[in-house]
């Protein structure tokens, strides 16, 4: 730790800034039976989305810790689609859209990779590539409600630096009937199924089951789900946008396509809870998913001016950029794919309060979590002959307003006497001679298990400002598994899909593949392309050879974590100076060992072999932590937090694999440069450190009798410790040159260029957040009785930041999911078993995570936007029909598409996403 850290902490503390929030345990029991009643003494109405607003403001309201909440409105009922939808709307959380999706969820200007998901307050594991939680693994009908935690105390275990994701299930004994209520909902997408194969619509069912047994000391719920979710996209990527030399910029390349999804999940929950005395409460929690997403996927890639001897003509240029060109010799690439994506997961989790005495509780918790995923990604190829040798293309583009290209080619890619195939351009190559690829095979799998195992005893003070202490330790092991698999797919016959193997340039379109009909691009200009089934192809018509290259052959690796957590706080609840204080002090001290074993390339006699390695590392952490809330009014609460918070490195940046590369284009060039010497290296670094921040938080409420509150917090973070993934170090690679012909040696000795370059990410960037949030939830009958059912809830956020790399510390870096300006508001009225709400949510542009090439991450600047969505409902309060709800909702109703660009130049588009809009019509009826 730095020493101003210390200092920043030192002033905090000595401010008097100390606080928690309750025991763990506690903590648990606060955010489950959080009611919706109003301490002012005037009973707040709790029906549907106002009885969700009043209990999280309760939450809100009684933690020390700077906390914003959705709560269900009923058994199985959060507010919104998907838990990441209701997550978007709160202040400073945002959500990226992945397959039309809110999925990727940054808080306070930081990414996922920089916070932490709880369930049901234990870290944990995700079916995703790294430690972010893909938030489709989790059933929203399945919980009760969700905290974001903004700031940090000893007790709260794996805390991330932006915030704590905790995903609260209900708890049977919190209710005091029996509970029945199963809920139907269909899905139509606004746009028809883009693909034959494809559909529109979806449909998603739940029940749930509570109750109460032996005098209601045992409860039990269960739950279950299922669901079909559809989506569609419209999808333009482009290559890049080339400099002429006189510097005007030009596309180098498309690729426009459509995209049918279909995402199964099906879920079951259950919780057995007992609790004989008040001395004894155990609770036994199991939650299971499975997912399975298929992805079609057609389109056409275009080769433009980055083509091979493509000719430009009847150019237009507007202010640098070309507008307009006709591209003539072009040799376009059909493409017809096909993804898979299969998930399971898994959770477990037992938890226990002995009453030891009357002033000493211990609690005991064990869980653990597993996940695990196989991808089958399978993309096949056709054109009109190998290595342009059939008939080339003239095709004019024309950029749109939206920022589209409109694509206009003379070719017809449905005629089958031209189409075979195919490697249209020749890109095949296994690394050491040409293959005829008329396809690719990616099969990644990955499992991630962590188990974990957590004890504390909470003791009463009497007599004192402070009320409780707190000390406990928690053990955790994590361990992820990723396994990379590949395959090159090309005609058949003969030898390893090598041209000197004799095998064949093209092979025809068989009429088995042929869907009947065929997929349109006119969106863009694209009048059709011939539409074929993947899988038969893959299945009946090519050849797969095992990819042997060694970048390939050094994926695999397995990461471990071992985690040992002790803490220790004391907690206040009384009055300084007659007002009502509560707050905490406390510690964690964090042991970590870390290990990871895998492969690494190596280079010897001209030929590159592949080794296995390992390694480990270990190290210590202490965070300090301290808060206060103050209410200075009756109402009106002053939350101040300081703590140092850390979060470990994404787990693919700390496997040990690295791979050896030789470029024989860099020898003899006479430069020294290690940037252009022959020899490099990359990979991860097992002796990476968490990211530390030093946090500053302060939080103003002011909560009305009437319910509804106002609040204001800003934030400070100092961050050190950050992982630069760029980050080179001079390297000699001399010990290689032996094994190099005499030739080649000698060239590479007379130009000195055995010194080159090893990338690996390392903890060398620093930099500062900085931010304001503010919050209104307002019911209307503050201001007029006539208004009752009406309210808002909105909130608004500004983040600034500055983080250099040390590879380029005069530069800052902009962080990924980082809006500056962000904004939500929901508009409702509720009354008499009637609603209707309107939200509104804008983020202002951001760097996104996409799937770039072979699906690896990659990180593009989003344009800003804005999505609306509303929902109607009705609910039967008397009658036969009484417990009956219908609901009608609708998503991204302003159409809003994705839309990445590069360089800070909007013109330079490089993904545009289209995914319409999406409606829903739903029952739900309650026993």
């Amino acid at each position: 730790m730095h020493m101003s850290h210390h200092s920043i902490l030192r002033a905090a503390l000595l401010a008097g800034a100390s606080l928690s929030v309750a025991a763990a345990a506690s903590a648990q029991t606060a955010a489950e039976t959080a009611a919706p009643a109003e301490p002012q003494g005037e009973a707040i109405v709790v029906t549907g989305i106002r009885a969700s607003l009043a209990s999280a403001a309760k939450l809100k309201r009684d933690s020390v810790l700077i906390v914003d909440s959705i709560s269900a409105e009923d058994v199985g009922k959060l507010p919104d689609v998907s838990i990441a939808d209701s997550l978007a709307r709160l202040p400073g959380v945002t959500a990226q859209r992945l397959e039309g999706r809110d999925q990727r969820l940054s808080i306070r200007g930081l990414g996922p990779d920089f916070s932490t998901t709880l369930l049901n307050g234990r870290e944990q594991v995700t079916v995703g590539d790294n430690r972010g939680v893909e938030y489709d693994q989790y059933p929203s009908e399945f919980f009760q409600n969700v905290n974001v935690y903004k700031s940090a105390d000893g007790a709260l275990i794996a805390a991330g630096i932006s915030g704590t994701v905790d995903l609260r299930m209900l708890r049977p004994l919190d209710k005091k009937d029996r509970v029945m209520a199963v809920s139907l909902r269909g899905q139509m997408n606004g746009m028809d199924k883009l693909n034959p194969d494809g559909k529109r619509y979806g449909y998603r069912a739940s029940a749930t089951y509570i109750d109460q047994f032996a005098d209601d000391t045992l409860g039990l719920s269960l739950g279950f789900s299922a669901s079909q979710t559809p989506s569609q996209n419209e999808r333009f990527n482009s290559w890049g946008y080339p400099s002429a030399p006189d510097g005007t910029l030009i596309i180098g390349g498309a690729k426009p396509y459509v995209q049918s999804n279909l995402l199964k999940r099906y879920g079951a929950v259950g919780t057995l809870e007992w609790q004989p005395s008040d001395d004894f409460h155990s609770t036994f929690d199991v939650l299971a998913s499975h997912f399975e997403e298929e992805q079609r996927l057609r389109g056409i890639e275009f080769p433009l001016v980055w083509g091979t001897d493509v000719g430009v003509s009847d150019v237009t240029i507007d202010n640098g950029f070309v507008t307009a060109a006709t591209f003539s010799n072009v040799y376009g690439v059909q493409r017809n794919d096909y993804n898979k994506r299969k998930a399971d997961m898994i959770s477990l989790g037992w938890n226990n309060d002995i009453r030891l005495n009357d002033a000493l509780k211990l609690n005991v918790d064990a869980s653990w979590s597993r996940a695990k995923r196989t991808d089958f990604l399978l993309e096949t190829y056709s054109g009109t002959g190998y290595l342009r040798s059939g008939v080339p293309d003239t095709v004019r583009v024309e950029r749109q307003s939206n920022g589209l290209f409109h694509i206009a080619p003379t070719l017809d890619y449905t005629d089958t006497g031209i189409i075979s195939l195919t490697d249209p351009n020749g890109w095949g190559y296994n690394g050491t001679t040409a293959v005829v690829q008329a396809g690719f095979l990616n099969r990644p799998k990955f499992i991630d298990d962590m188990k974990s195992f957590r004890a504390n005893l909470v003791g009463d003070i009497s007599g004192s400002l402070f009320s409780q202490w707190e000390v406990g330790g928690n053990y955790s092991r994590r361990k992820k598994t990723s396994a990379y698999t590949s395959y090159f797919l090309c005609p058949p016959g003969g030898t390893d899909c090598t041209i000197a193997g004799g095998t064949p340039g093209s092979v025809a379109v068989p009429n088995e593949a042929l869907l009947g009909s065929n997929v349109s691009l006119d969106y863009l200009g694209v009048p059709a392309m011939l539409t074929l089934n993947p899988l038969y192809l893959y299945d009946n018509v090519l050849d797969a050879v095992y990819d042997n290259r060694p970048g390939s052959l050094v994926r695999d690796n397995v990461v471990k974590e071992d985690v040992f957590t002790g803490y220790a706080k004391l907690s206040m609840d009384g009055e300084l100076g007659g007002k009502p204080l509560k707050g905490a002090i406390g510690v964690q001290v964090i042991h970590s060992r870390q290990a990871s074993t895998g492969t690494i390339s190596n280079f010897a006699n001209g030929v590159v072999t592949i080794l296995p390695v390992s390694g480990k590392d270990s190290y210590t952490n202490v965070l300090p932590s301290a808060q206060i809330s103050v209410e200075l009014e009756p109402s009106f609460f002053v939350k101040l937090g300081a703590a140092q918070t850390m979060v470990r490195p994404r787990l693919d940046q700390e496997r040990i694999n690295q791979e050896f590369k030789y470029n024989l284009s860099y020898v003899g060039i006479g430069s020294s440069d290690p940037q252009f010497s022959p020899f490099k290296s990359e990979g991860g670094n097992i002796f990476l450190r968490p990211y530390q921040s030093t946090n500053i938080d302060l939080s103003l409420e002011k909560y009305f009798r009437g319910g509804g509150y106002v609040s204001v917090s800003g934030f400070f973070k100092n961050l050190t410790d950050f992982v630069d993934p760029n980050n080179n170090i001079a390297y000699d690679f001399s010990a290689v040159l032996p094994t190099l012909p005499a030739d080649q040696r000698d060239a590479i000795l007379a130009d000195g260029s055995y010194i080159g370059l090893v990338k690996s990410p390392a903890n060398t960037g620093k930099g500062t957040i900085m931010g304001v949030e503010a919050t209104a939830s307002l019911p209307f009958k503050l201001f007029s009785p006539a208004l009752d059912g009406f309210g808002i809830f909105a909130s608004g956020s500004y983040t600034h930041s500055e983080v250099e790399y040390g590879s380029n510390p005069t530069e800052s870096v902009t962080l990924p999911g980082l809006s500056k300006w962000v904004a939500s508001g929901t508009a409702y009225f509720e009354k008499a078993g009637f609603q209707a709400r309107v939200s509104y949510r804008y983020r202002s542009s951001f760097l996104g995570e996409v799937a770039g090439l072979s699906a690896a991450p990659t990180f593009r600047t989003a344009k800003a936007e804005g999505i609306l969505d509303a929902q109607i409902g009705y609910e039967f309060q008397s009658g036969p029909l009484q417990g009956l709800s219908i609901l009608l909702q609708g998503k991204n109703l302003t159409d809003q598409p994705f839309v990445t660009y590069q360089n800070d130049d909007p013109r330079q588009v490089i993904d545009y996403q289209r995914y319409g809009r999406d409606y829903y019509l739903g029952l739900t009826y309650k026993f």
